[in-house]
């Protein structure tokens, strides 16, 4: 299996542009992650000096979320939020824009809360329209749009693998994959070994948290060294993203990987 470290959420006690650098020098030779902006259309100084972060650390960035809102007061994402379309829009552009420069290949588009008073199927028509133009914008560079169920967002409609999968099936789109969160869907309950055995062919990305907690692998009782062999052995070749909240230093977060 080949990892990255998601530095949204791993090595947070880093400056964001210092990140890349200490991923790399606890042995990583790539890097995902969530919108690293605080808006939608961020200054171009700040674009460049996130790219430069990267380029300088000598990592791949193996994934980037598009702008998703405010995601501490609640927010996850807003493909499905009437009136965030211009935002949407020209955050997937700055993605795209910074994809090129580093040969990033995968993109997670966050579908959205619903929203108090709109219909949810008008929300679930915007949001075929916002990932069609998504999907058309990837496109031009060879890259995969990813969705992905959320466990922890009541209002989040998407929660299991075959909910991600009926959006992607009405998009009528070859570069939408499902973004195979083995936390997530295990706090929700779905059934991972029948996701792997029914659709392995439709996974574009992993991710892995233990359950409970969201802590490494191995600080819970989730099966993850299982369910990345059943992962291989089906022929998955991407990375694995590691989307955890380390229960200590980030850089003590890593001795489950010293025997693989």
């Amino acid at each position: 299996m080949r990892y990255d470290v998601n530095l949204s959420i791993l090595f947070t006690e880093l400056p964001l542009l210092q990140r890349a650098e200490a991923a790399r020098e606890a042995g990583f030779g790539a890097v995902e992650f969530w919108w690293p902006f605080g808006t939608a259309v961020p200054a171009d100084a700040e674009v460049d000096a996130f790219v430069r972060s990267i380029a300088d650390a000598g990592v791949n960035l193996a994934g980037l979320n598009f702008f998703a809102g405010d995601l501490p007061t609640g927010d996850r994402g807003v493909v499905s939020w009437p009136g965030r379309e211009r935002e949407f829009a020209d955050s997937v552009e700055v993605a795209v824009g910074i994809a090129e420069q580093l040969s990033c290949r995968t993109f997670n588009a966050l579908y959205g809360n619903r929203i108090e008073g709109v219909d949810p199927a008008a929300q679930d028509e915007l949001a075929l329209s916002n990932l069609d133009f998504a999907a058309t914008a990837a496109k031009r560079i060879g890259a995969t749009l990813v969705i992905e169920p959320l466990s922890g967002a009541p209002r989040y409609p998407l929660r299991t693998a075959v909910d991600a999968l009926g959006v992607i099936g009405k998009t009528g789109r070859d570069n939408l994959a499902l973004l195979f969160d083995l936390y997530h869907l295990a706090v929700n309950g779905d059934d991972l070994d029948a996701v792997i055995a029914g659709h392995l062919e439709g996974i574009g990305h992993v991710q892995i948290a233990d359950v409970p907690g969201r802590h490494e692998p191995g600080t819970g009782s989730l099966d993850i060294e299982g369910y990345l062999a059943k992962l291989a052995t089906g022929g998955y070749d991407g990375y694995v993203g590691l989307e955890y909240r380390p229960s200590g230093p980030s850089v003590e977060s890593f001795g489950w990987l010293e025997d693989r």
